[in-house]
């Protein structure tokens, strides 16, 4: 960000290693401006790899990071976010000024996040990107899977599949299964307007459809973050560069 305003943005898979995807996305991000890495201010790195971003000045929670930041893509009536990762699912309850009062993680499972989406999109032979849509290409939507373990979901979805199934119709009770958990993840923590959805499934449309119809709740809708910069899915990383800039004048001031 410059001058309070996104500036220039980049996403990359993490990888394996957070400090050479941090240096990678910050080259990324980099590249065809007039800044270089010495010329920031101050650096937040956020979310699981945040303690090892080599260029940060500090660290902060993606908890924090994303509920800053949805308040600064959709304003102040933010009251809601589901932040879907992808090694976790938050409902996170704020205030107008982008500050947490409650949030709610998934259990130490896959299964409601991206990496479990990406687990189903490689089974079913399907591009992550078009997964959301194809789920909703089924006549009829069909029961959920049981599982609420990716691997005993990916087992359950291959037995559909080999009991003649169409690979839509699994996509579509996999999601829904995905929904339902998270729904009664933002039920947990209470789904307040205005609601919004942060992160890699913020795109996915098969499961924010049936989280809204789920809820009862429609989501703001996703601002054109091609030319604005205000991307869903880098929510946390402009919450993080709003804290750089709080971080910073503040310790101007001092």
């Amino acid at each position: 960000m410059a001058d309070d305003e996104v500036y220039s943005w980049a996403i990359l898979r993490t990888g394996s290693n957070s400090s050479d995807s941090a240096k990678k996305v910050m080259d990324w991000a980099l590249e065809g401006i007039d800044l270089k890495l010495n010329d920031f201010d101050y650096i937040v790195g956020t979310g699981y790899g945040r303690v090892n971003v080599p260029m940060a000045n500090k660290a902060v929670t993606e908890i924090a990071c994303h509920a800053k930041g949805a308040n600064y893509i959709w304003g102040p009536t933010v009251r809601t976010i589901l932040d879907v990762g992808g090694q976790d699912v938050k409902a996170i309850s704020c205030d107008e000024r982008g500050r947490v009062t409650r949030f709610l993680m998934n259990d130490k499972c896959a299964a409601g996040t991206g990496r479990g989406m990406e687990v189903f999109a490689d089974l079913l032979k399907i591009p992550i990107e078009k997964v959301g849509e194809a789920s909703l290409t089924v006549d009829e939507e069909p029961d959920p899977v049981s599982s609420t373990c990716v691997v005993f979901a990916k087992s359950e979805a291959v037995a559909l599949l080999r009991s003649g199934w169409p690979k839509e119709k699994v996509l579509a009770a996999y999601t829904r299964a995905m929904a339902i958990r998270m729904s009664e993840l933002i039920q947990k923590v209470g789904c307040k307007e205005d609601f919004v959805i942060t992160g890699g499934q913020s795109k996915n449309i098969g499961i924010v459809t049936r989280i809204e119809e789920i809820l009862g709740v429609k989501r703001l809708p996703v601002p054109n973050w091609k030319e604005t910069g205000l991307d869903p899915m880098a929510a946390g990383a402009i919450g993080a560069a709003l804290f750089a800039t709080a971080l910073y004048k503040k310790s101007s001031k001092n």
